[in-house]
């Protein structure tokens, strides 16, 4: 009898692959156990719009932030790759717990910069380099209307690389970068989401507005 008891409890309490407890998360996490709960439900939603298998593939997260599942684009490779921190081409649920908390109105400036910063840092080196930078910027600017030529993104590279490389060597380190974010406060502006204090009454606009079905 035991043991049939011990194999039922097991059944109930086993969870996907990434699965973490609420408690753990909200340990340390901006989120509460009741948030985490609900960013479960939206994990569940967006890890089976094109493969059930309760892990979010690049094409899921794809389809949720731009309704394109096979969009090209430098920037949304960052973007998952800095979700994906195990670096097994997939989200887990507790990296997408941990990676969307940086966008938490309540988590600090500096650890939004520090997020920042690695987007940027594209070859990982602890900097970011010259043409890491113009890569980045390409990257943000094709996704406008402002159509800029290849001498305009130069000339902005340029200006940055002068007016934030203060120590001349040719590439940016994470202290300047923190005085470039000190100046202009505006760079974090996408990086909180204010509707995360209220994941529990609604969900992030972008799963609300895809044509992911349920």
């Amino acid at each position: 009898m035991l043991a049939f008891v011990k194999r039922f409890s097991s059944k109930r309490t086993k969870h996907p692959r990434g699965y973490e407890d609420p408690q753990v998360l909200a340990s340390e996490t901006p989120f509460t156990v009741n948030e985490i709960e609900a960013l479960h439900n939206l994990f569940k939603k967006l890890s089976t719009s094109i493969i059930n298998d309760g892990l979010i593939h690049k094409e899921e997260f794809l389809l949720a932030l731009f309704r394109n599942s096979s969009m090209q684009n430098l920037f949304a490779d960052r973007v998952f790759y800095m979700f994906d921190r195990k670096r097994n081409g997939v989200i887990e649920f507790g990296e997408f717990v941990r990676s969307l908390s940086i966008f938490h109105p309540h988590t600090p400036e500096h650890e939004k910069s520090s997020f920042m910063f690695k987007l940027y840092d594209l070859d990982g080196t602890g900097f970011i380099q010259r043409h890491e930078l113009k890569k980045m910027v390409s990257a943000l600017l094709s996704e406008t209307d402002l159509g800029l030529s290849e001498e305009c993104i130069e000339a902005i590279v340029e200006q940055t690389m002068v007016e934030v490389d203060t120590n001349k060597d040719g590439k940016i380190d994470e202290e300047e970068w923190k005085d470039l974010v000190a100046k202009n406060p505006a760079i974090l502006k996408n990086m909180t989401l204010p509707y995360l204090k209220e994941v529990t009454l609604a969900f992030p606009s972008f799963v609300l507005d895809s044509e992911v079905d349920d």
